[in-house]
């Protein structure tokens, strides 16, 4: 049985509530650039067929550093080694800049299109900025 610094106890539970937040991002993130991707191409037929196209097409890859960096979340949260206060914090940095839309990269670009295309999407971005602030 690991012990956490009760000081950091709060910090690993904001961390938690973010990749919460994340995932369903993620998720209404891939759902609205399927519906453009169809309206370009043509109907998906099966989640099969999106899947490939999630983790192997051009058009989607724009999402696969969000799906990363989830997966780093879970990776650090879940290992055998207690997180560290460095750690917390390189985590909340690295999802700061992570969801930052701008027009300076492909994913800041097309993240904030997407905020602005899905009223839904445009909340959950308030969602997970909220946990994020200092």
């Amino acid at each position: 049985m690991s012990l956490v610094d009760p000081a950091l106890a709060p910090l690993l539970q904001r961390l938690r509530q973010l990749r919460t937040a994340l995932i369903r991002l993620h998720k209404a993130l891939l759902d609205s650039e399927r519906i453009v991707y169809e309206q370009f191409h043509g109907r998906i037929q099966t989640n099969g067929e999106f899947f490939q196209l999630v983790i192997g097409h051009e058009w989607f890859s724009w999402l696969r550093p969000i799906s990363q960096f989830i997966a780093h979340l879970d990776e650090t949260l879940s290992g055998k080694e207690p997180v560290t206060l460095e750690q917390a914090n390189q985590l909340l940095e690295q999802a700061r800049s992570l969801i930052q839309p701008a027009s300076e990269n492909a994913l800041k670009k097309r993240y904030y299109h997407a905020i602005q295309r899905d009223p839904n999407i445009a909340l959950m971005h308030a969602e997970v900025a909220n946990l994020l602030v200092a």
